[in-house]
């Protein structure tokens, strides 16, 4: 059989138009948020050692941080550190959602008791499987977190900065019950209570553009969502976390934090709870979250626990 030459002219014009359409759809592909993780989603495989530094300008790091941007000073700090081990966050996610029922001290004892093998600031946030879940369904951005903060953990903090100031100026970012929003040469976002840390829900393509006119502001960001962190979770920071914003330093478990692009496969940072190279065999049951807890965390309400007894 011969086709006509412009029969493969065709071809090649209609090929080309639906590539052209799918880099069209990624580019515009929305920030993750807290927001129902996508079916099906794949866990991200960490690079190679050999891989090449990635470059992050300041309007990407922008984009990847928008999401997380404000989150309360402790819970961003933890964020940060743990997304540098994106490999270990599916699992970290499926065992949080898992024993979500536990929480405070019954949660800390879970955790010491099947040894789980992940590093300590993937720990950090069993508490919130909400986080966990968020990272967990958007594999390739918390990777480009991680790597990003890796690669430049200064360029990172001053891009969050950027954002913060942004929200601020807008009227979106307001002190309120549970959070104070501290001003000067850099923006703070502190627990009122440092035991107990929200979680916010907002959208970053609302939050850090020029609200429209009549738009309530004070809406958009939402600090629904809490966890009560007691001082048996200090051993994975908790308590001991923070920013230096002015020498561009990130404290975990009260030590800066200082793994990179270069040390990251022998880096170890010095977290006093014991690590477990090996897992037991599971002594709590396992109880996935229902679709509607999962909704009110993605709304950014309180936990609204089915399982508990």
């Amino acid at each position: 059989m011969t086709f006509p030459h412009n029969f493969f002219t065709r071809v090649f014009i209609v090929s080309l138009s639906i590539c052209l359409i799918g880099i069209t759809a990624a580019a515009q592909a929305p920030l993750p948020t807290l927001a129902p993780p996508p079916p099906g989603a794949a866990p991200g495989a960490p690079l190679p050692t050999t891989a090449q530094a990635p470059a992050y300008p300041p309007a990407e790091l922008d984009r990847i941080v928008s999401p997380i941007a404000l989150y309360p000073d402790p819970l961003l700090a933890q964020v940060l550190a743990a997304s540098t081990y994106w490999d270990q966050i599916p699992e970290a996610a499926r065992w949080a959602d898992e024993h979500h029922y536990l929480a405070g001290d019954q949660l800390n004892q879970a955790v010491v008791a099947d040894q789980l093998p992940w590093d300590p600031s993937v720990q950090s946030l069993l508490p919130f499987p909400s986080v966990l879940d968020m990272m967990a369904s958007a594999p390739a951005w918390t990777q480009e977190v991680g790597s990003a903060f890796l690669v430049n953990s200064a360029a990172v903090m001053d891009s969050v900065q950027r954002e913060r100031q942004l929200a601020q100026t807008y009227g979106y970012l307001q002190s309120n019950a549970t959070v104070r929003v501290m001003g000067g040469p850099y923006i703070q976002i502190l627990p009122v209570n440092p035991a107990y840390i929200v979680v916010p829900y907002y959208d970053p393509r609302v939050v850090f553009v020029r609200p429209r006119p009549g738009f309530r502001v004070t809406a958009a960001v939402r600090f629904g969502y809490g966890v009560s962190i007691g001082a048996v979770w200090a051993p994975w920071g908790w308590g001991a976390t923070r920013f230096d914003w002015g020498a561009r330093t990130v404290i975990i478990a009260n030590a800066p934090w200082r793994r990179t692009w270069t040390n990251r496969v022998e880096y170890v940072h010095p977290f006093t709870v014991r690590r477990s190279e090996r897992r037991v065999p599971e002594t709590h049951r396992a109880v996935p979250r229902s679709e509607h807890e999962r909704a009110t965390q993605w709304q950014g309400e309180r936990e609204r626990e089915e399982h508990r007894r």
